[in-house]
């Protein structure tokens, strides 16, 4: 149970939407990211997330994650989630509503589980820059121990130019008795001759500053 523990808390920290928020990939249209995070004491986490437009209503999203902390098993979860719109497409405010299947491992351990959240977002202009807002409400639900991680994800973004935007985003769970918020800011840029887009940050969870992450992705839409 308290590796079980362990997993939940970890991987409740991760971001799950990455800046999508309620909006939907394009019919066909494709997008990446690929994550890897590190801290000063050598724990580390690599995530895969993956966005598909199946249709103009309907994104099919896989999330999957490792956790591998200095001390104790490796972990991770692989959640694969249909996200479905609940507003319309000239709507100012954009609702969505998901829902996922998945599993979990601590070691040789596997625990499955629901995921199912709500997600609001909408643009924002400071000036003559232009922006967006995003938050997601979720709860994963575990079929094991019939346990489950609330969670609130927050996300500002700002695009200083066409090619660099920066971003601070706020991930909270709460297991049981235990909570954790973690703190993100990071910047995004599009480097010359290359299809990808790099987000450099760090992570940091509240009450544990020595042991802040730093954060490399690389993110494309094709």
């Amino acid at each position: 149970m308290i590796r079980y523990i362990l997993i939940l808390i970890l991987t409740a920290g991760l971001a799950h939407s990455v800046q999508a928020g309620p909006w939907l990939r394009e019919k066909g249209s494709t997008f990446t990211a690929n994550s890897v995070t590190g801290t000063y004491y050598l724990d580390t986490t690599s995530q895969t997330f993956i966005e598909y437009g199946l249709s103009a209503k309907t994104t099919l999203i896989a999330d999957i994650a490792m956790v591998r902390p200095r001390f104790g098993p490796y972990a991770g979860y692989a959640t694969l989630s249909m996200r479905r719109a609940l507003s319309s497409p000239e709507a100012r405010s954009k609702w969505a509503y998901e829902f996922g299947v998945g599993v979990g491992w601590v070691g040789a351990e596997t625990l499955p589980h629901l995921r199912t959240a709500l997600s609001w977002g909408r643009g924002i202009t400071l000036g003559e820059k232009t922006g967006w807002m995003t938050a997601e409400a979720a709860v994963v639900w575990d079929l094991t121990y019939a346990l489950h991680v609330t969670k609130l994800d927050a996300t500002v973004g700002l695009n200083f130019t066409e090619k660099t935007s920066g971003m601070l985003q706020v991930y909270a769970a709460n297991l049981a008795d235990t909570s954790i918020a973690t703190i993100a800011p990071s910047l995004v840029f599009s480097p010359i001759y290359t299809k990808f887009r790099v987000q450099l940050g760090t992570e940091t969870v509240l009450g544990q500053v020595a042991n802040s992450a730093l954060k490399i992705s690389l993110w494309r839409e094709f």
